[in-house]
């Protein structure tokens, strides 16, 4: 089976780790905007070859992984250079303007959008690791616009590295991503600007930095490609949820400045609930 592989960072060379472990013969070629990562993915073993356009009509399934606004703009030509048989499968974080970009193509049925609820703050091909999506969810969107065999051998192959699926429609995707995600990344990224900026002795932040801020600002090392396209690309979704945690940060800071520290404790204890749900994700 022939692989193409578009975008071979910690996603796309993870990807390319299961193909070769999970596919009989497989022939990975790939692409990458950096030439770095492309030398590094042949030195690491992770893909065979580098893609050139006259390779996409000879594939026979294509993972793309790269920034979701270059998914954006990229899928609709990759759709007109494969073969009638070929599937062609997106990896991105957002979901509703990629298939909006291919919502009336006439191969839309060689196309399955997904996302996979896995990752880590790391990115390059070095940053690839065997298993970073077993366990994990893969939500599919509009899959029902996906020829069935094509969609059974992605989903089949999907439950072979120990993914669950999950489908949802592209809005609703985007809508819940932004709380569970998005937000996340933006409030690592934003404490650990506010840190570095108020502290110009950095000896100090190590010295003083426990667990909790290392776990907090964890995100804040993740590729500033990736995510300066997810924040691009799902724009309104993530202004709505700020929106919503800057009226919350607001409360918080009004109850100190009242010493209404009873209501704070209480806030807390709410909060503490959120165990029960992080306990339901990991069963």
């Amino acid at each position: 089976m022939k692989i193409g592989i578009i975008g071979i960072g910690l996603i796309g060379g993870s990807i390319a780790i299961e193909v070769k472990k999970t596919i009989k013969n497989a022939y990975i070629i790939g692409y990458d905007s950096s030439q770095s990562n492309l030398d590094i993915s042949i030195k690491l073993g992770l893909i065979d070859g580098v893609i050139s356009k006259k390779d996409y009509k000879f594939l026979d399934v294509i993972f793309l992984a790269m920034p979701v606004k270059e998914i954006s703009k990229q899928l609709p030509t990759i759709l007109d250079m494969i073969n009638s048989k070929a599937l062609v499968i997106d990896f991105g974080s957002t979901k509703v303007n990629i298939c909006k970009s291919v919502s009336n193509h006439p191969k839309r049925k060689q196309f399955l959008a997904t996302h996979p609820i896995a990752g880590t703050e790391f990115s390059g091909p070095s940053a690839s690791k065997e298993k970073l999506f077993y366990g994990k969810v893969q939500i599919l969107c509009e899959s029902k616009y996906t020829d069935s065999s094509h969609l059974n051998w992605a989903t089949n192959w999907f439950k072979t590295i120990g993914m669950k699926i999950k489908e949802m429609s592209p809005k609703d995707h985007d809508k819940h991503i932004a709380y569970v995600s998005h937000l996340s990344h933006i409030s690592s990224i934003i404490l650990g600007q506010t840190v570095l900026e108020k502290e110009k002795d950095e000896s100090a932040i190590f010295a003083m930095a426990g667990s909790g801020f290392a776990s907090t600002v964890r995100l804040a090392k993740s590729s500033p490609e990736t995510w300066s396209s997810i924040f691009e690309e799902n724009e309104k979704n993530i202004l709505e949820t700020l929106t919503h945690y800057l009226i919350n940060l607001e409360k918080f800071k009004n109850l100190i400045e009242e010493k209404k520290y009873k209501n704070i404790h209480k806030v807390i204890e709410n909060t503490n609930n959120i165990k029960d749900v992080l306990k339901g994700i990991k069963n």
